[in-house]
């Protein structure tokens, strides 16, 4: 094997110096690095400023945004209503007295006459309770019926006496009628005419008492006899309210009607006073309807009202007013004013108009909900270009299904956000950005 010796230069490694040249690096001068950065940074604020939220602001897409112009028009002033139609009197049947269902004579949804048996109870303890009340009245009032006898009996006493006392003073003044002129010509003895004279005297005094005595006593008499006739007819009444208590278990329709809600069952048990079922007025219907509480001041009984049923108009008018507020609405009855369409269900639901005030020329908003958020004191206008919106404070007046009367602060031709303002209350300016799609 043969080694190759290779030449070595002296003074080290050969270099690359001869083949390669060293690269100059070049630098941006420092003034114009400085201005591009501050020019980047005024553009970023520019942006910032152009596209950043304000404060008080909000961002929403057209989508969520309903937005509507104010018109000029005719105002009419009455309130939408859903209406159920229910029974125009209704009589409520309830158990008087407790008891258990014996027998059913009428089924629920039958038309039915007053005084008709619909059911029997049994309740016997009361009927034994009746029974004892009844003798004990009976007893008390045979008690006073044998003290009325007995002042019978004592005033008839009284006459009998009175009226032998002037028939003794009748015989006295007879005898003494008599006596009289034969005793002054002599012929009686003075002692005999005396006498006949005492007897006189005596009789007349015994007549006398007699009279007076049964004259207080009659006072008296007719004074226990009215306290006697009093309490009688007191316990008659208590007797009667007795016999009516078990009257009670046999349930009869207290006027005219169908029955209805009458689902008891025979062998049940039920507690006084429980409802048993009720009897509504035959044809004869009224409409209840709720309403908003915010028109509590603006409805009265009396105001007209209309239905449309089978295309034919018909008139009501507000019969009562339940003013208590349940949920933010009260409920009002209303009456037919004539004859009542033909065909209505109980139970039904009808759309009425209920009429307010006349029609009036004015600027018209259309309803929506953003009434419920700012209760009508300020809305969001929307500007021309509709990419933005202000808040601005308003008035506003009456309002029906469809538009609002703008009182102040829009005007005809203008455009306003009426769609929810829900998260929007509490800002001052809406920027309106393009729908997603668009």
């Amino acid at each position: 094997m043969q080694v190759v010796q290779l030449d070595r230069h002296d003074g080290g490694p050969a270099s690359g110096g001869a083949m390669d040249r060293p690269v100059e690096k070049r630098r941006l001068d420092r003034r114009l690095l400085i201005a591009i950065v501050m020019g980047l940074s005024a553009l970023v604020g520019v942006l910032w400023w152009q596209f950043a939220p304000r404060v008080g602001s909000q961002s929403i897409t057209a989508d969520r945004a309903t937005i509507s112009e104010v018109t000029s028009g005719v105002f009419e002033d009455f309130l939408p209503l859903r209406a159920q139609v229910k029974p125009l009197v209704t009589v409520y049947l309830d158990a008087v007295e407790g008891g258990r269902i014996e027998q059913l004579f009428a089924e629920d949804g039958a038309s039915v006459v007053k005084g008709q048996l619909l059911a029997r109870l049994s309740n016997a303890e009361l009927q034994l309770s009746t029974l004892a009340r009844q003798t004990e009245v009976e007893q008390q009032l045979n008690n006073m019926r044998s003290q009325e006898f007995t002042l019978e009996q004592s005033r008839m006493a009284n006459r009998r006496g009175i009226i032998e006392a002037e028939l003794e003073l009748a015989k006295a003044q007879r005898q003494h009628d008599v006596q009289a002129p034969l005793a002054a010509r002599g012929f009686v003895a003075g002692r005999v005419f005396r006498d006949s004279e005492d007897n006189l005297k005596a009789q007349r005094a015994r007549t006398s008492l007699l009279k007076d005595a049964a004259a207080a006593e009659e006072r008296l008499q007719a004074s226990q006899l009215r306290q006697l006739r009093a309490a009688s007819a007191s316990l008659q009444s208590s007797l009667g309210i007795a016999r009516g208590s078990l009257d009670a278990l046999n349930l009869r329709a207290p006027v005219a009607g169908q029955l209805s809600a009458f689902s008891i069952e025979i062998g049940q048990s039920m507690e006084p006073g429980a409802r048993l079922g009720q009897i509504d007025s035959p044809g004869r219907n009224k409409l209840t309807a709720a309403v908003d509480e915010f028109y509590l001041g603006r409805i009265e009984p009396g105001q007209a009202a209309t239905i449309t049923v089978g295309g034919k108009e018909h008139l009501l008018k507000v019969a009562r007013i339940l003013p208590q507020v349940t949920g933010g609405q009260f409920r009002i009855d209303l009456v037919f004013v004539g004859a009542e369409p033909q065909g209505l269900q109980r139970g039904q639901t009808l759309q009425a108009r209920l009429k307010l005030g006349d029609p009036e020329r004015a600027k018209l908003l259309p309803n929506g909900s953003f009434y419920n958020d700012t209760g009508g004191n300020w809305v969001f206008v929307v500007d021309p270009d509709g990419t933005s919106a202000e808040r601005r404070p308003v008035r506003l007046g009456r309002r029906n299904s469809d538009f609002i009367e703008v009182l102040d602060g829009l005007d005809t031709g203008e455009k306003v956000l009426t769609s929810p303002y829900t998260g929007l209350v509490d800002k001052t300016a809406l920027t309106i950005a393009p729908k997603e799609n668009d």
